[in-house]
C-alpha cells in the first residue's frame, strides 16, 4: 500500500503545505517537506487533529470552490436533493439536480438551514498557472542530485542486426515474432551490466519509422549505432547518425556480423569517417566495437563501453520531487484500457500518483516493469507501463506527476482546449485572398486518407511516411490518425471526405465492415509497411492528370504547290521517311525553323483521298487554316499519345 504524502494532506484540507508541515513539526512528527511520506497512524492522527481545528474555527460556514450545483449544495448542507429543490421553488427559482446555481441563490439556500456559503480560497487559473510553473520551470539543486542508469537507444540500417544485438544482450529471442524481420514499436528493456543498470530503447530500423527513431534519440543518453560488416553505411544509417548528432548524444559504434563472409571492417570505418565519424582507431574519439550478435562476441566489450560513456556523462537526476518523463508508447488495450510506457526521466513515480500525460490525465491505477511485474515505485531511468489514464497519450508526450487529481484534470482541460484551438485555427474557411492566390497555381490534387494502427507510435510513423509522397501535383493529406480497430465513425468520416482507409495491424469490426461495402470505403489492411507506401504511390499514380507525348510519324519534302479556288493550296510533297496519316498533326518547317503548327485538311494521292502515304511515294496535302506553304518546306507529321504517369 503507498504511504501518504504532507501536499496529499494538504490538498485534502485545502490547506498550505507549510501550516501541515508546522502542525506536524507540533506533534513532532517529522517531516521534511512536502513530498515527504508519512505512516498510516500518522496520517490518521494529524487528520483528526486538522479536521477538528477546522470545523472549530469556519463554525457553520461552508466553502465552495468553483461551480455549484443542486446537488452538491444538498450533499454540502446534509440533505436529500428533492427537499432543496423546493426550497429554491418556494424562492422562485426553478432547478433540476444537475443544473448548476448562482453563488447568492445558494447562499440564501444555507442561510435558512443556518449556514454560511463562503467562496473557496482554490483558484482554477492560479492552480493552473502554478503547475504550468512547477511543469516548465522546476530546477533541480545539485546536492539534490544522485546518479541515475543510462537510457541507451540503439539504431542503424533494417537487417544490420539491432534486434538481434539487443537479443543477444537481454538473452532473448525476440526478432522471430517481428513482422518481415523490422521491429514495429519501440520498446523498452532493463539489463544489469556488472551490478549497474542498463535501460534500452528498441528503435525500428526501416526509414519509414524516422520519426518513432527522432523521438528515441530525445530521450536517450547515448546510442549505439548498429553497421553490419558485410553491408557498410546505409541510407537509415546516416539518418540514424543525424538522428544522434541532432539530440547531441554520444554515439558507440558497434560493427556487427564480423563472422560472415565478406566482413571488412576497415570499409565501415572509412564510410564511417565520410560521415564525420572518425573511430578511437583511427585516432579519433568515437569508440567502436566489432561484435557478432549470432555468436555474442564482443557483447561484454560493448556493454563495458556503455558504462563508460555513462561514467563520463556524468548521469544525475533527483529523484525527491515529483515525477516528469515521457510517453515512448501507447495504445489502447481491450481489457486494461489507455496503456502508456513511460520513461521516468527524473522524480519518483509511485502508484496512486494524480499524473497529466499530453491531453490526458489520470490516477496511476499500477505500474508494470519491462519484465512484466507489478511495481510500485518507479525511479529515475525506468521504463514502466502504466495504467490509469483518461485516455491514449501520444508518443513523445511529457508525463507530469501533481498535486491533485482536480489539478490534473485542469491542467488536461486546458491542454485539449488548446489544441481544438490549434485545430480550429488550422482548418479556417479560406479568405478570397487565399483563393486567388491559388486560382494563380496549377490545382492540386488530394489523396485523403484515415489511418488506424495499433499503437500511437505506428500512426505517427505511417502518416509521416505516406505525407512524403505529396508532389507538386497531388497532395497525400491525412485527415485523422488513431489507435484501435477500424470502426463505423471512420467508414463515416471517409465517406464525408472522400479518403480511403488505411489500417496498420488493426483489422475492421465487421459492423465496419458492412458498411464499408455499403458506402464503397476502400479500407486496406497492411503489417509491413512499404506495402502501404506502394499501395498510395499506386492510387496517387491514378490520380496524377495524363501526359500527352507526341510521336513522330514521317516526314514529307514539298515539291511543287497548286492554287485551288474555294480550297487554297495543295502542296505536292515526297514522303522522305515514316508515313504520313490522313488528320494527323503537322509542323511545318523553313529554313530549320518551325512556321506553323496545325493539322492536315486532306490527304491525296492523284484525285483519291487516302488513309496513309508510305515513305518513298508522292502525295498532295493541305492544312487547316494556313495556305502560305512554299517549295522547299518540310511537312514533320506526327500524332500526340496519352502514356501514363509515374510518381517521381
Amino acid at each position: 500500500m503507498s504511504k501518504t504524502r504532507v501536499y496529499q494532506i494538504a490538498n485534502e484540507l485545502k490547506m498550505s503545505n507549510e501550516d501541515v508541515l508546522a502542525k506536524l513539526k507540533e506533534l513532532e512528527i517529522n517531516a521534511e517537506n512536502k513530498d515527504s511520506e508519512l505512516e498510516e497512524d500518522e496520517v490518521e492522527l494529524v487528520l483528526e487533529i486538522l479536521r477538528d481545528e477546522i470545523a472549530a474555527t469556519n463554525g457553520n460556514t461552508i466553502a465552495i470552490d468553483g461551480k455549484l450545483t443542486v446537488q452538491e449544495l444538498a450533499t454540502k448542507l446534509d440533505k436529500s436533493a428533492s427537499e432543496i429543490i423546493m426550497k429554491l421553488m418556494k424562492m422562485g427559482t426553478m432547478a433540476t439536480i444537475n443544473q448548476e446555481i448562482s453563488f447568492e441563490i445558494g447562499s440564501l439556500v444555507a442561510s435558512e438551514y443556518g449556514f454560511e456559503l463562503v467562496e473557496g480560497s482554490t483558484n482554477d487559473e492560479e492552480e493552473l498557472e502554478a503547475i504550468d510553473a512547477l511543469i516548465d520551470k522546476e530546477e533541480d539543486k545539485e546536492e539534490d542530485l544522485v546518479k541515475r542508469p543510462p537510457v541507451v537507444t540503439v539504431m542503424g540500417h533494417v537487417d544490420h542486426g539491432k534486434t538481434s544485438l539487443l537479443d543477444a544482450i537481454r538473452k532473448t529471442n525476440v526478432t522471430s515474432s517481428e513482422a518481415g524481420g523490422i521491429t514495429q514499436h519501440i520498446g523498452a528493456s532493463e539489463v544489469m551490466v556488472n551490478g549497474e543498470k542498463v535501460v534500452f530503447l528498441d528503435t525500428p530500423g526501416h526509414e519509414a519509422f524516422t520519426s518513432m527513431r527522432a523521438r528515441g534519440a530525445q530521450v536517450t543518453d547515448m546510442a549505439i549505432l548498429v553497421v553490419a560488416a558485410d553491408d557498410g553505411i546505409m541510407p537509415q544509417t546516416i539518418e540514424a547518425i543525424n538522428h544522434a548528432k541532432a539530440a547531441n548524444v554520444p554515439l558507440i559504434v558497434a560493427i556487427n556480423k564480423i563472422d560472415k563472409p565478406g566482413a571488412n571492417q576497415d570499409r565501415v570505418k572509412q564510410e564511417l569517417a565520410d560521415q564525420g565519424l572518425l573511430v578511437e582507431d583511427w585516432g579519433g574519439d568515437v569508440i567502436c566495437v566489432p561484435v557478432s550478435a549470432l555468436k555474442r562476441e564482443g557483447i561484454d566489450t560493448l556493454l563495458e563501453m556503455v558504462l563508460l560513456v555513462a561514467e563520463m556523462e556524468e548521469l544525475k537526476a533527483n529523484p525527491n520531487k515529483r515525477a516528469v518523463g515521457t510517453v515512448i508508447e501507447a495504445q489502447l488495450d481491450k481489457g486494461r484500457g489507455p496503456v502508456a510506457t513511460v520513461l521516468v526521466q527524473g522524480g519518483t513515480l509511485r502508484v496512486g500518483d494524480p499524473i497529466v500525460a499530453g491531453v490526458a490525465s489520470g490516477k496511476v491505477r499500477a505500474m508494470i516493469n519491462s519484465k512484466g511485474k507489478r511495481v510500485k515505485v518507479a525511479e529515475p531511468s525506468t521504463a514502466v507501463e502504466i495504467l490509469g489514464l483518461s485516455e491514449v497519450p501520444q508518443g513523445g508526450d511529457q508525463v507530469v506527476a501533481v498535486p491533485s487529481d482536480k489539478a490534473a484534470r485542469l491542467v488536461a482541460e486546458k491542454r485539449q482546449q488548446m489544441a481544438r484551438e490549434e485545430m480550429l485555427k488550422s482548418n479556417q474557411r479560406m479568405s478570397l485572398d487565399d483563393f486567388f492566390s491559388q486560382m494563380g497555381d496549377a490545382e492540386v490534387k488530394e489523396l485523403n486518407i484515415v489511418i488506424k494502427a495499433d499503437v500511437q507510435g505506428s500512426v505517427q510513423a505511417v502518416k509521416q511516411s505516406l505525407e512524403k509522397l505529396s508532389n507538386e501535383e497531388v497532395a497525400v493529406r491525412v485527415i485523422h490518425g488513431g489507435v484501435g480497430a477500424v470502426t463505423e465513425s471512420d467508414i463515416m468520416l471517409a465517406t464525408a471526405s472522400n479518403a480511403i482507409i488505411i489500417g496498420f495491424n488493426v483489422r475492421p469490426v465487421p459492423s465496419a465492415e458492412v458498411l464499408a461495402k455499403k458506402e464503397g470505403v476502400d479500407v486496406r489492411t497492411y503489417t509491413i509497411i512499404y506495402k502501404a507506401i506502394e499501395d498510395v504511390q499506386a492510387a496517387m499514380t491514378g490520380m496524377l492528370d495524363p501526359e500527352y507525348v507526341d510521336e513522330d510519324t514521317g516526314k514529307a519534302e514539298v515539291r511543287e504547290t497548286f492554287k485551288l479556288s474555294g480550297v487554297g493550296t495543295i502542296a505536292g510533297c515526297y514522303v522522305t521517311s515514316g508515313k504520313v496519316f490522313r488528320g494527323s498533326k503537322v509542323r511545318i518547317v523553313r529554313d530549320g525553323f518551325i512556321i506553323h503548327e496545325g493539322q492536315l485538311a486532306a490527304l491525296r494521292r492523284f484525285k483519291d483521298d487516302v488513309k496513309e502515304v508510305n515513305q518513298g511515294y508522292e502525295c498532295g496535302m493541305s492544312f487547316v487554316n494556313f495556305n502560305d506553304v512554299k517549295e522547299g518546306d518540310i511537312i514533320e507529321a506526327y500524332i500526340t499519345k496519352e502514356v501514363e504517369r509515374k510518381l517521381k
